[in-house]
């Protein structure tokens, strides 16, 4: 069945590669499908895996690959709750030592260029609650991390 909403990710031959890629890393995600191009089309010839039915988290996906003509920017990101320090971990290594890179504030990128927001769960409830003070100091030790640091989080919240 085709799902009613899907989010189509386009990639430069490789949407395979990074579906199998979720698939391993991330629970409750899978690839369902993969489609070959019934005839040559621009950046492909007929045969080639054209598009790539996955599930992320529960998030269905479509990998197209479309060619080079269009690049991953942050302007999507998957953002990932995390329970604690090991699953925070976990992600972000896996991310970013497959390739990817780090960035700033619980940001990464996979090697294909998309965006992830590997987030603790602690760090979001915290600075969008009722505590304003408490979510001042958690967002300002937020803004100095690459990698959220769980217990550096815990302990702004604290004061």
């Amino acid at each position: 069945m085709i799902p009613k909403n899907t989010i189509c990710l386009w990639f430069d031959g490789d949407a395979l590669e990074a579906a199998e890629f979720y698939a391993k890393t991330f629970p409750d995600s899978a690839v369902n499908a993969v489609h070959a191009a019934p005839s040559d089309y621009p950046s492909g010839k007929e045969g080639e895996v054209i598009t790539v039915a996955f599930t992320v988290m529960g998030i269905p996906c479509l990998g197209l690959n479309g060619g080079p003509a269009f690049q991953h920017n942050e302007s999507f990101s998957f953002q990932v709750a995390t329970d604690d320090q090991a699953e925070t971990d976990r992600l972000w290594n896996a991310i970013v030592s497959n390739g990817g890179k780090e960035s700033e504030c619980g940001w990464c990128k996979d090697k294909w260029g998309i965006s992830w927001q590997i987030t603790p769960r602690v760090l979001t409830e915290t600075y969008t609650g009722t505590d304003r003070a408490a979510a001042k100091r958690v967002f300002e030790a937020m803004m100095e991390m690459g990698k959220i640091d769980v217990a550096k989080i815990e302990a702004a919240r604290r004061g």
